[in-house]
C-alpha cells in the first residue's frame, strides 16, 4: 500500500492514537467482561450486548468497540493500495472508509464462526448467537461492498462497445448509465422507505432466542446506502468527465504488483 497520507495529512497521527486508546480500551473491557463470565454468577452475556439499558460496562463496551471501529476505518482509509485510484473528493473517502469496515466485518464474520466451530465441536456448547451475528455482519459487509465497488469502478462493465464510441458518445452512455442508476435508487426508496421507517422506529427484531434487530437495522441500511451508490456514480462521473478516453484489455485485470509478490515469494525458499 501506498505510505504517504491520501487525505488526513497532519490529522493522521492524532486519529492513529485515538485509534490505539480505543482499541486497548475495548480489549481492557472485553477482557473484563470475559472473566466476570467465569467468576461472577450475574455476569453479562451477549444477550445484554442488545439490551445495554442500565448496564454501564456494557454501555462503555458498546461505545468503545464503535468509537474503535470508525477511528480504525478512518486511519485505514489514508492508505490504498496500488491498485486503488487515488480519491479525488468527499464521496471517494467516505467509500474508502466504509470500504475498510466491511474489510473489518469480514474478519469479525470470521472470528464470529470460529468461536462457534470451538464452543459446539470441542466444548459440545452451542452458542445462541453466533448464526445471528454473523448474518447481521455479512449483509452490512455486502451493501458497503457495493458502495466500494462503485467508487472504484470495479463493478460489471462491459467494453466491447464503448470503446468503439467517440468520446462523447461515452460521455453520453455513462449519463444513461448513472440516469439508470439513480431511477433504481429512487423507485427503492420510494417503495421502501415507510416500511424501512416503521421497522427502523419499533426496531424489530429477528425472531430468534438471541433476538437481534436485524430487521429494524437492515432495512432502513439498504435504502441509506443504495444513496450512497447513487451519489457515488454521480461522483464518479463528474471526476471521469474531462478525463482521456480509456481503451481496456484482459491485461487491465492484471495486477502486476501482486503476481511479483508472488514470485518473490516463491524464489525465497529456493533462495534459503
Amino acid at each position: 500500500m501506498q505510505h504517504e497520507s491520501v487525505w488526513l495529512g497532519a490529522m493522521r497521527g492524532p486519529v492513529k492514537t485515538a485509534m490505539i486508546g480505543t482499541i486497548a480500551l475495548t480489549l481492557a473491557v472485553a477482557a473484563w467482561l470475559i472473566a466476570g463470565h467465569f467468576l461472577k454468577q450475574d455476569a453479562y452475556s451477549m444477550y445484554d450486548m442488545l439490551r445495554p439499558a442500565g448496564k454501564p460496562a456494557v454501555q462503555l463496551m458498546l461505545i468503545s468497540l464503535t468509537s474503535a471501529l470508525m477511528l480504525a476505518s478512518v486511519f485505514m482509509s489514508d492508505r490504498i493500495a496500488t491498485i486503488e485510484p487515488r480519491p479525488e473528493g468527499f464521496f471517494d473517502v467516505l467509500s474508502l472508509i466504509t470500504s475498510r469496515l466491511a474489510m473489518m466485518g469480514v474478519i469479525f464474520v470470521v472470528l464470529v464462526m470460529f468461536y462457534e466451530v470451538i464452543s459446539r465441536y470441542v466444548f459440545n456448547n452451542p452458542t445462541l448467537w453466533a448464526n445471528e451475528l454473523s448474518l447481521w455482519i455479512a449483509a452490512f459487509v455486502f451493501l458497503l461492498a457495493g458502495q466500494y465497488a462503485m467508487q472504484q469502478r470495479s463493478h460489471i462493465r462491459i467494453y466491447i462497445i464503448y470503446d468503439m464510441m467517440p468520446r462523447w458518445a461515452q460521455k453520453l452512455s455513462d449519463c444513461i448509465s448513472v440516469a439508470l442508476i439513480w431511477v433504481f435508487c429512487f423507485c427503492l426508496i420510494w417503495g421502501g422507505f415507510n416500511e424501512a421507517r416503521d421497522k427502523m422506529l419499533r426496531m424489530e427484531t429477528f425472531g430468534t432466542s438471541w433476538n437481534p434487530p436485524i430487521p429494524g437495522t437492515l432495512k432502513p441500511a439498504i435504502l441509506f446506502i443504495i444513496a450512497l451508490v447513487a451519489i457515488q456514480a454521480i461522483s464518479n462521473l463528474i471526476a471521469d468527465w474531462h478525463k482521456a478516453p480509456e481503451h481496456h484489455s484482459p491485461a487491465d485485470d492484471i495486477d502486476e504488483t501482486e503476481i511479483e509478490n508472488i514470485r518473490k515469494t516463491l524464489e525465497e525458499p529456493k533462495n534459503g
